[in-house]
């Protein structure tokens, strides 16, 4: 008895009809969404299994061709040992052909910006034994100055004054750092090269335009060659970051991520996208800030609380808790700093004896271990606790007479501003979904393997290009799913 051939076509439409709907309208947000359905073929003929699975390879194909979305995977180096240069950086490649740039990590400020070949008194050598490069625009075939009539010019940044010269016809800036430092220059659009990992077995040589900040001038620490860099890589949530101009471009998701191995080697991941660990925290961003900002709620030394009035911990224009990866230590406010370091003191005096060094406080013990230091509990919104072992406030001081001591590396905040440097930091997973407007961590040995999730987001993508994506993953799965539901019609065709 000859196959229904034009009944199977009908089941693999309406199946895979059905799935498609499920795929697109079942999140929620798109289920009023009307779709005009138009036939490939026409509805009087039958078609051959192997000619709709052909079909369906080729359009297969062509989404994931066209798809650019991902996860861009930096390598980390620096550490944040303080007697070592207390920063992390990684390395990033402009230009056509590309050339390659050292740049701080730092998620308290929002631009990249590399050192211009026309930079006056600037650093050539680095004290991480690393060589210094200069971006030069006349040298890349891609490169383009920003005028002043682009709309980044008139763009308002907090922590950018854009300027414009009349004679040249270029968008200038100028940024100033906590630390003193500052830097002049002028906005260039370039290409920005990275790899791109599509899925777990697929990784792509990608490039997107973005803008950024060409330094002409430097001041303070900047010039300085023991850290000198070939610029910063800003992290923050504005719309001239990385993070931000690739995620609207639908290159990345609007998530970020690192873990900075806190050992002598140093060194870490930075993710542009999502770190999976299974027992993250999270905790609400607070709304409308020009940096990362947390509400910082208590804060526990061993098993007591401190008598701390939260108050001095809420955010305003000049107080508030800060994640800043640009920051090596902590800094706490006065009202804070005092009775965490009255609790310390007060849980090792028995085995460790207090001494003021640099103005600083500082214990000698028999030993060198730090076990009899008690952690530490800062408690944030949301029920989220970041747990600090010793190791994340204590550094090794000067050797005196006695032996090493080991003094706290917080700091006395000299504003309302509560810092979270490096030193807290490090040895966790932190994850800044800026797509549900969160911050997330856990502990992690940094050195081990991490699992990332390539997943499309609804909340995240917002055009074809990622909702395509986003189903490449089910490809396998509903092609299973037909087969099976195929063979299994084909049999009951048999007997009619």
């Amino acid at each position: 008895m000859p196959v229904k051939t034009g009944v199977v076509l009908l089941i693999v439409l309406l199946v895979a009809g059905t799935v498609a709907s499920v795929a697109y309208g079942g999140g929620g947000d798109y289920s009023t969404t009307v779709l005009t359905l138009v036939r490939a073929f026409p509805a009087n003929k039958t078609v051959e299994l192997e000619i709709l699975k052909a079909r369906d390879r080729v359009r297969h194909a062509r989404i994931l061709q066209g798809f650019a979305g991902g996860v861009v995977d930096f390598t980390v180096s620096g550490t944040s040992d303080p007697y070592y240069g207390g920063l992390y950086f990684t390395k990033v490649k402009l230009g056509s052909p590309p050339r390659e740039f050292n740049v701080q990590i730092d998620t308290g400020s929002d631009i990249l910006w590399v050192t211009c070949s026309s930079c006056i008194d600037c650093p050539e050598l680095s004290g991480f034994g690393i060589p210094l490069n200069f971006f030069d625009s006349t040298t890349s075939s891609t490169a383009s100055l920003v005028s002043c009539s682009d709309s980044i010019c008139s763009s308002n940044f907090k922590t950018a004054d854009t300027s414009c010269s009349d004679q040249t016809d270029q968008c200038g800036y100028q940024f100033h750092y906590a630390d003193d430092s500052g830097t002049s220059g002028h906005y260039v659009t370039d290409f920005l090269h990275f790899d791109t990992v599509v899925d777990p077995s697929t990784i792509t040589n990608s490039s997107a335009s973005i803008t950024f900040g060409c330094s002409t001038y430097q001041s303070g620490g900047l010039t300085k060659s023991d850290k000198a860099m070939d610029g910063i890589f800003g992290f923050g949530q504005h719309d001239l970051s990385v993070v931000s101009q690739l995620s609207a471009q639908g290159i990345t998701p609007k998530v970020f991520s690192h873990c900075l191995r806190g050992d002598g080697a140093g060194g870490g991941k930075l993710v542009l996208g999502e770190i999976l660990a299974p027992t993250m925290v999270y905790s609400p961003l607070v709304p409308s800030q020009p940096h990362y900002n947390l509400d910082l709620q208590s804060i526990v030394v061993g098993e007591q609380l401190l008598a701390i009035d939260p108050t001095v911990f809420v955010t305003s224009d000049n107080q508030g808790t800060i994640v800043d990866t640009g920051t090596t230590l902590t800094y706490l406010v006065p009202q804070a700093f005092d009775p965490f370091v009255d609790a310390i003191t007060a849980v090792v005096s028995e085995l460790a004896t207090p001494v003021l060094l640099n103005g600083g406080q500082c214990y000698l013990m028999a030993s060198s271990t730090t076990e009899i230091f008690p952690k530490v509990s800062l408690n944030f919104a949301g029920s989220a606790s970041m747990i600090l072992k010793p190791e994340n406030y204590l550094v090794p001081g000067d050797p005196i007479d006695g032996g090493i001591p080991q003094c706290i590396a917080f700091q006395k905040a000299s504003n309302g501003i509560t810092v979270l440097g490096d030193l807290v930091l490090k040895d966790k997973i932190f994850v800044y979904d800026l797509s549900r407007n969160r911050i997330g961590w856990t502990d992690y040995d940094c050195s081990a393997d991490v699992n990332v999730s390539i997943k499309s987001n609804k909340n995240e993508y917002m055009n074809a290009a990622q909702w395509s994506a986003g189903i490449l993953l089910g490809f396998i799965s509903l092609e299973a799913l037909l087969v099976h539901i195929l063979v299994g019609s084909f049999w009951s065709f048999l007997l009619w």
